[in-house]
């Protein structure tokens, strides 16, 4: 009975494991890329065979791929709750598209700074386009991510680009570990400077 019971504790649901292995592949996957990444050394990650990740994801690939687009997630989550806040805290008082915009940019930025796996995950998946497939869902992620940022802001065409732009080149700067991210981009720093002088009046 003791057996049994021991057995029972120790089976987890399959959508767990799969949750945890796309946790365990983001993290190794980031380092390693996806040709240099053995799948056993992901299955070791969460304590189960590789034969059993293979009974989840059909290939390296997809398991890959869900990878990816997990991340694209995490930043489109992170970016809702973002503007959500922004919008709580600014209720009743005018503001511009470049201010939302600017505190999503603050959002990307501490996520940058306090996730490495996340951003050298994001950094693998466009390295790996010249994988077809893989190509495919990586242009679907960003462009979802672009569309979303678009209906949580009302950022017109020019602005979305130069959003996403200064997004990329963050990205490029945090990879290399130059420090200051936050006054990097215009629209943060006019971000910056606008609630400096906010503060200042308000002194006065």
């Amino acid at each position: 009975m003791a057996n049994i019971s021991n057995q029972s504790k120790q089976r987890v649901p399959a959508a767990e494991r799969r949750d945890a292995l796309i946790a365990a592949a983001i993290e190794e996957f980031a380092l390693g890329g996806l040709h240099g990444t053995p799948v056993d050394r992901i299955a070791r990650r969460v304590g189960v065979a590789q034969p059993y990740v293979f009974s989840l994801f059909a290939t390296k690939r997809d398991l890959f791929i869900a990878a990816v687009e997990r991340g694209f997630e995490m930043v489109s989550g992170l970016f809702t709750e973002s503007a959500a806040e922004f919008k709580r805290a600014n209720a009743g008082v005018a503001y511009e598209r470049g201010d939302i915009l600017a505190a999503l940019g603050d959002s990307y930025i501490e996520l940058l700074a306090s996730n490495r796996p996340k951003l050298m995950m994001q950094l693998q998946a466009y390295a790996a386009c010249d994988d077809e497939v893989i190509r495919e869902h990586v242009s679907a992620a960003y462009e979802r991510l672009g569309l979303h940022v678009r209906e949580l802001t009302g950022a017109d065409e020019d602005e979305l680009n130069e959003f996403l732009s200064h997004g990329m080149w963050l990205n490029v700067q945090a990879a290399i570990g130059l420090a200051d991210l936050d006054t990097a981009c215009d629209w943060i720093r006019r971000r910056r400077e606008s609630e400096a002088a906010g503060a200042a009046g308000a002194a006065g």
